[in-house]
């Protein structure tokens, strides 16, 4: 074959093979372009499903940072309730009004008889601390410290140490002691027991430390000084309540005086009466009869006045015990059961319902017996469970009803006399004064809106 004949087969070869390939490129775009259509509409219609997962990833991924953030404030809570709860314990030794919500009830380590007692033993204690100061026992440093190579100057340093510790203790103790009172003296415990702890934390670098022993001795100070304060206090009461019997027993002295003086003017104007009828008679006689028996009667009344105000002078354990009620002033239900020896019993009653309440008492017994003090011992005990102020026994109100107090009183006292009515007049009176005014208020507020109307 000739040489054309070959260039004329390759080049037509060249041609059909450029043709093929155009045409598959072809092919395969076309083919591509539909590809992506189709995946276009696929993805079209599939979008809401594509967004719901991408968005439930999103939200998974929030609920974990939550989660991540939830736990991070719960251990940052945990921590700080700790330190919270410290701190609250620590000022409540400061706070009074915390103090008293948080304060038990103090029980007393010693039982002197007397203020003097504890006043002798407050200054031993101090005592036993002054010594414990001077043999160096009171803060203790074990540690045989070295300041630039000089155990000298080291001591000196451990000598200041223990000087700044005891003035630091010794200052919080006293300001806990001087301001200790009946409703914080627990909490000024604490404040000395955490003063300690602190301390001894603060110094636990150079091993210095408040003795067991000196703690226990300011514990001690603590103690014998409430209790000293709280003696003198009772003994204050006492005294008020001695000097009331005092003036009681003067003041049936007097009474049995005035009645033997009646007693004995009634018996004068007697005799001067008869004497004048054995002169008399006809109707001057009658009248002179007439007037010796009334002051026969008289005398009759002054002569029983003054046996009982002789009896009642001479016998201290005679008196009367009067049950009364004051439901204005204290509620229903709260009962006095107190004892008297006065002659008029009544005075005493009458004296409950001065200025200080509001309104007077209904009495409801006054009995009459010759060991007065072991009746109202007695009648005590029947309500001692519900005695309102479990403190001070000289106050002496009783939760109680009075059908309860009857019986008790039928019990211990049967030919006694028993009056449950409740009069409480200015109670009630104030009651329906107030309840008028209410009304009257509210018609006066009423008859604008009705002439409107």
């Amino acid at each position: 074959m000739s040489s054309n004949v070959i260039s004329f087969l390759a080049a037509f070869i060249f041609i059909i093979i450029t043709f093929l390939l155009i045409y598959i490129i072809y092919k395969l775009l076309k083919n591509k372009k539909k590809t992506a259509m189709r995946l276009q509409e696929l993805e079209t219609r599939f979008k809401p499903a594509l967004d719901l997962d991408a968005e439930v990833l999103s939200l998974e991924k929030e609920i974990e940072e939550k989660r991540n953030a939830i736990s991070d404030i719960q251990t940052s809570y945990a921590t700080k309730k700790v330190i919270y709860d410290r701190l609250i314990k620590e000022v409540a030794i400061f706070d009074e009004k915390l103090a008293f919500a948080e304060m038990g009830v103090y029980e007393p380590h010693f039982d002197y008889s007397d203020s003097e007692d504890y006043k002798a033993a407050i200054i031993a204690v101090r005592e036993k601390q002054k010594i414990m100061v001077s043999d160096k026992t009171a803060v203790l440093c074990p540690t045989e410290w070295s300041l630039g190579g000089s155990k000298a100057q080291g001591q000196t340093m451990t000598n200041r140490n223990i000087r700044l510790t005891l003035r630091a203790f010794n200052s919080e103790c006293d300001a806990s002691i001087a301001n200790a009172r009946w409703n914080n003296v627990n909490a000024m415990e604490k404040r000395i027991l955490n003063a300690h702890n602190q301390i001894d934390k603060l110094n636990a670098s150079n091993t210095t430390y408040i003795s067991d022993g000196y703690l226990k001795l300011k514990l001690q100070e603590l103690y014998l000084t409430h209790e000293y304060r709280e003696n003198i206090k009772l003994e204050r009461e006492e005294k008020t309540e001695a000097s009331r019997l005092a003036r009681e027993e003067q003041k049936l002295i007097r009474d049995m005086e005035r009645a033997e003086e009646e007693e004995a003017r009634y018996l004068r104007l007697l005799d001067k009466a008869k004497k004048e009828a054995e002169k008399s008679v006809g109707p001057k006689l009658d009248a002179y009869n007439e007037q010796i028996k009334m002051l026969e009667s008289d005398f009759a009344e002054a002569h029983a006045r003054f046996e009982r105000a002789q009896a009642m002078a001479e016998r201290t354990r005679s008196g009367y015990v009067y049950i009364i009620s004051n439901i204005g002033s204290f509620g229903d239900d709260v009962i006095k059961i107190g004892l008297t020896r006065r002659l008029d019993p009544m005075d005493r009653v009458r004296e409950f319902g001065d200025a200080s309440v509001p309104f007077v008492f209904d009495t409801h017994a006054v009995i009459y017996s010759d060991d007065a003090p072991a009746l109202e011992r007695a009648l005590h005990g029947e309500f001692e469970r519900t005695r309102v102020n479990a403190q001070n026994y000289r106050k002496e109100f009783f939760r109680a009803s009075l059908d309860d107090v009857e019986k008790a009183v039928k019990r211990l006292a049967p030919e006694a006399s028993f009056f449950k009515d409740v009069e409480a007049q200015d109670y009630r009176e104030t009651l329906a004064r107030r309840h008028q005014t209410l009304v009257n208020t509210e018609n006066t507020t009423m008859e604008p809106m009705l002439a409107f109307i």
